[in-house]
């Protein structure tokens, strides 16, 4: 099957298509990526902190590992995956228009995977794949739609984090139908971007699953939300703070480093 991977060019995203490659290697797969979540308004300091981690310093702190860690390492990087396989990256953050609709036309995938993308999608490509549109969504829908549903799961003092993964049936964002749900106990130690990591390879697993259902003929069983749910958006300064005092960090960089060089070895 072709299959069309939507991801955003951070270390979640990253971590994802690490999980999902080896697994995928029968089907052939195109990667574009996001440069961002959200428009372009400022965002309170943390938040631009986490996004510069995200993006950037994990990755010189893998860099910084020892030779022999770093070789054996099954997380690789995009470029690592760009420069040493034979899967295709690019950025795409245009995609609703007409380029980027014939970009993905031409690959007449079979499926459109998104993984914290950072664009919504549009009806030209929604209807643009055979078996249409799935996201993997950090919360549990429709109690937290939105962004950062982690965080906010997590300042609400859930004991216990969910993804969904759903269709995207039409441009509003995380309405469509359920497809599946994962879900990870919270550890009160750990800082909330090692909950969203933790949360994907579950989420990854809801992914492969559908896909072999759709490889072998099947179809995918939905549970329509018929909940209004809550709409979440990026926490104010005084949100960021009370997590802080409540919850801990918004991230830990040993302990993200150590959570990649603990995933199972493999070779993609």
């Amino acid at each position: 099957m072709n299959i069309v991977l939507l991801l955003n060019n951070d270390i979640a995203s990253n971590l994802a298509l690490n999980l999902l490659l080896p697994a995928l290697r029968s089907h052939n797969i195109t990667v574009f990526l996001s440069s961002k979540v959200g428009g372009n308004s400022t965002r309170p300091q943390a938040l631009q902190d986490l996004a510069q981690f995200e993006q950037h310093d994990v990755y010189r702190a893998l860099e910084q590992l020892p030779e022999s860690t770093e070789k054996s390492l099954m997380f690789k990087t995009y470029t690592e995956i760009n420069q040493y396989s034979d899967i295709k990256i690019e950025s795409l953050n245009e995609i609703n228009s007409a380029e980027g609709i014939e970009k993905i036309q031409s690959l007449s995938a079979g499926l459109i995977v998104s993984i914290r993308y950072g664009v919504i999608l549009k009806k030209p490509i929604i209807g643009l794949a055979k078996h249409g549109v799935i996201n993997l969504h950090s919360g549990k829908l429709p109690d937290y739609r939105g962004v950062m549903a982690t965080f906010w799961a997590l300042l609400n003092g859930d004991a216990q984090l969910s993804t969904s993964l759903h269709f995207i049936d039409d441009s509003t964002i995380d309405t469509g139908r359920v497809i599946a749900n994962s879900t990870l106990t919270v550890q009160q130690e750990k800082s909330y971007l090692w909950h969203v990591l933790s949360l994907y390879i579950g989420g990854c697993q809801l992914i492969l699953q559908a896909i072999n259902i759709l490889e072998n003929g099947g179809e995918l069983t939905t549970d329509i939300q018929t909940q209004a749910g809550d709409y979440f958006t990026f926490p104010s300064t005084e949100q960021l703070t009370a997590f802080t005092e409540n919850c801990g960090v918004l991230y830990n960089k040993d302990e993200v480093v150590n959570l990649l060089t603990s995933i199972k070895k493999t070779t993609i």
